[in-house]
This record gives structure tokens, C-alpha cells and sequence, in this order.
């Protein structure tokens, strides 16, 4: 299993410090030992996550890092230009050193459509047309007028990501032989507002898994709330803070309960190491991933507990769960 740090860019501050203090956090994580770091990418809306361009700030990361594998988590692909993505990607994997997985999903805010020309109704059709497109550019192949990818990738292909919500986005990634990627929480179905996250992903990774092609070895990550702490009452004094921002208002919040309560809405674990290694170990679908990926939204603590959360992961969670740093890493 590999462990993996992700970020939405979304700490209480200017822009420009948004990005400068995510890359403090994964060069701290890529010291304490994680394996891969994760950045989303979301357009116009600052509130939902920060960065709009995630290989620009992944070359920048690159350039700062030596080890860790560099990730999106996802590239929203329908807003994309595939053939600039191939070229983009292709850069930075070079110059990365070969460290670039790509995660695409074909979702997205709705309303950004139309800042890109396009019908959010289409956005399935966008998608498979824009992946085919982008994996083609990776194997070489003629993209019209006898032009073909420069600089060539075709390794890239072997490094894709599909994020979904749905039984059928699992299959598609399965058939495709590509890596499934699941989401920290997700829409509870309206004939079972109760079920477990691990109840609705169970059938996403049953149906990924039955559709591998023989030989592919399975690649599943799942992205988890995490929020550790040196004591619970401090993770539960910012868990309260975040969770109750006014940027939250408009989403789903439960009737009284208080913060226990709006963390079990959230699907988030929150608390001292023991805390979070409890949590975790009840939910079965950690048992067959090969990659869990923390990320701190919505709990997004400053920006000095979210380093000592990235220590507490690495020395105290992970290992508990099974993780183990490289050799590289422990050689050193």
C-alpha cells in the first residue's frame, strides 16, 4: 500500500500563499516518508478548492521534491484540450523524472461549463471523446495531418487514474485497465440515505474488479478525511471550526448532534493517532485498496496542524494500517 497526502489549496489565505503553503505541506510529507501527493483542481470557485491549473503547480512542486510521486487528483477532462494535456503532462513527467500519475474524471462544477464552451448535460460524451483523444497522443498515434505527440509518452498511459461515484464509472475504468480512484465522501442514494460510504464504494470496486482484463494488476485508491492531533479535543475544537464555516452553508449539515455528528456527515476521521487508527480500521474498503490518500477538507486546520497531522499519518496511522516507507526512503 502506498500512502498519499492530497490537497485542495484551500487554507485561509491569498492565493499566491495558498500555493506557497501546499508545497510546504508535500515537501513535508515527501520528508515524513508519503509515497504520492494529490492536488485537485477546480475552476472559479475559490471556496470548493484552489487551483485551477494543476500541472503548472506540479512542475513547480517537481522542481522543489525529489521523491514523491506527483498526482492529480483529478484533471476535470471535458474543460480540458486533450492534445494540450498530452503535451503538458508529457513535459512534466520529463521533467518531473518520471514521477507523474494522471487522475481525469469527466465531473466538475456545472456551472463552469459554459466559461468553456460546453454543455455540462454532455459532459459523459465529452469525457470518453477527450480520453480517447489523450491516450491516443500518448501511444504515438497520428492526431490528424500526420502530427503526433511531442515529447513522446507512452508510459503515461500506464498511469491513469478514473475518479467516480458510480457502479458503471468503476467498470469503464476496469475494462480500461486504468487505476480507480474514490472519493473522501459522496452523495448518499436517496432509497438509503443511512448507507456507510463503505456500503455505496463496495459495488464500485466489485464492479472495477470484475472488469479488469486478466493480467492488469488492480489499482485503488481511496482518498479519506484524516485530521490528526496531539489530543481529541483539539481536533475536535478545528473539526467543529471547519465543518461550521459558512462556505459549508448550503451543503447537507445534520439537525443537532453537534461536532460528532458533523463529522460522521462528512465521512471524516478525526482525533489523536488511536482515534483515527480505530476509525479507519472499521471501514473494509481500506482492506483492498493499494493506495490511501489523506487530504484535511473539510476540516482545513491551519496550516501548522495540518503539518503535525502529515507527522501523525506517517509515523503513527499508516503503519498501523499496514503501510510501510520505501526502501529508498528507510535506506537513508
Amino acid at each position: 500500500m502506498r500512502l498519499g497526502f492530497f490537497t485542495r489549496l484551500l487554507d485561509e489565505v491569498p492565493p499566491g500563499e495558498r500555493y506557497r503553503l501546499a508545497l510546504e505541506q508535500i515537501k513535508h510529507a515527501e520528508r515524513a516518508g508519503f509515497d504520492t501527493a494529490w492536488v485537485a483542481q477546480h475552476h472559479f470557485d475559490g471556496e470548493e478548492g484552489g487551483l485551477p491549473a494543476p500541472l503548472v503547480f506540479l512542475a513547480h512542486v517537481a522542481a522543489v521534491t525529489e521523491r514523491i510521486r506527483l498526482c492529480t487528483g483529478i484533471i476535470t477532462l471535458p474543460l480540458e484540450h486533450p492534445v494540450r494535456v498530452a503535451e503538458d503532462t508529457a513535459v512534466l513527467d520529463l521533467l518531473s523524472g518520471g514521477r507523474l500519475e494522471v487522475g481525469v474524471a469527466g465531473g466538475g462544477t456545472p456551472s463552469a461549463f459554459a466559461a468553456f464552451g460546453h454543455d455540462p448535460a454532455r459532459r459523459h460524451e465529452i469525457y470518453a471523446e477527450h480520453l480517447k483523444i489523450l491516450l491516443d497522443a500518448w501511444a504515438g498515434q497520428d492526431l490528424g495531418g500526420g502530427n503526433r505527440l511531442y515529447p513522446a509518452a507512452p508510459r503515461l498511459a500506464d498511469r491513469v487514474w478514473e475518479a467516480t461515484f458510480s457502479v458503471s464509472g468503476g467498470a469503464r475504468a476496469g475494462r480500461a485497465g486504468h487505476g480507480l480512484m474514490l472519493s473522501r465522501t459522496q452523495p448518499r442514494p436517496e432509497d438509503d440515505p443511512h448507507a456507510t460510504l463503505a456500503e455505496i464504494q463496495r459495488p464500485i470496486v466489485d464492479a472495477y474488479l470484475d472488469n479488469l482484463p486478466p493480467g492488469v494488476e488492480p489499482r485503488i485508491a481511496a482518498s479519506r478525511t484524516a485530521f490528526v492531533a496531539d489530543t481529541r479535543a483539539e481536533a475536535l475544537r478545528q473539526a467543529e471550526i471547519g465543518l461550521s464555516r459558512p462556505a459549508k452553508a448550503g451543503l447537507p449539515q445534520p439537525d443537532g448532534g453537534g461536532v460528532d455528528q458533523l463529522i460522521a456527515a462528512w465521512d471524516a476521521h478525526v482525533g489523536t493517532p488511536e482515534d483515527i487508527v480505530t476509525s479507519l480500521s472499521a471501514d473494509p474498503t481500506l482492506e483492498r485498496v493499494t493506495d490511501l490518500v489523506f487530504q484535511v477538507h473539510s476540516i482545513d486546520p491551519p496550516h501548522p496542524l495540518i503539518l503535525r497531522s502529515i507527522e501523525l499519518l506517517a509515523a503513527e496511522v499508516a503503519p498501523a494500517l499496514g503501510w510501510a516507507p520505501s526502501r529508498e526512503l528507510s535506506n537513508r
